[in-house]
């Protein structure tokens, strides 16, 4: 089995593991169903009710979800008949310093964004 490799050694992400979670997160119902993922938090939403809360068909869903998936950005775990699917923070959270790293020439604090790691009064994600 081999693992894929999302943030290198220094803690920044890939740039091929930020393209994929861009890519995946570049459609609307996708979006939609991390945020929502995003606010329900460690429960995580069954993909059924995902599917009923966002008005997407199942069968829709669950390929929007296949893709989420194969991007890094969500777990799922089977519960009895349900599959639910829950954000991967850690990824979540490198994806988000990835894109304001260069902010502000490396000062994100002076652009109002807090970075996990890059302040001590850090309170993104």
């Amino acid at each position: 089995m081999t693992s894929t490799k999302y943030v290198d050694i220094s803690r920044h992400m890939e740039i091929n593991t930020a393209i994929s979670a861009l890519g995946a997160l570049a459609q609307e119902h996708r979006l939609a169903a991390f945020r929502l993922l995003v606010r329900v938090g460690e429960d995580g939403m069954a993909a059924g009710d995902l599917a009923r809360s966002l008005a997407v068909p199942h069968n829709t869903m669950s390929t929007h979800l296949s893709v989420l998936s194969q991007a890094g950005l969500i777990t799922s775990q089977r519960n009895g008949r349900s599959i639910i699917y829950r954000i991967v923070p850690d990824v979540m959270r490198d994806l988000l310093g990835f894109l304001a790293d260069d902010c502000c020439q490396g000062r994100p604090e002076l652009c109002g964004i807090t970075v996990p790691g890059k302040t001590s009064t850090s309170t993104c994600c």
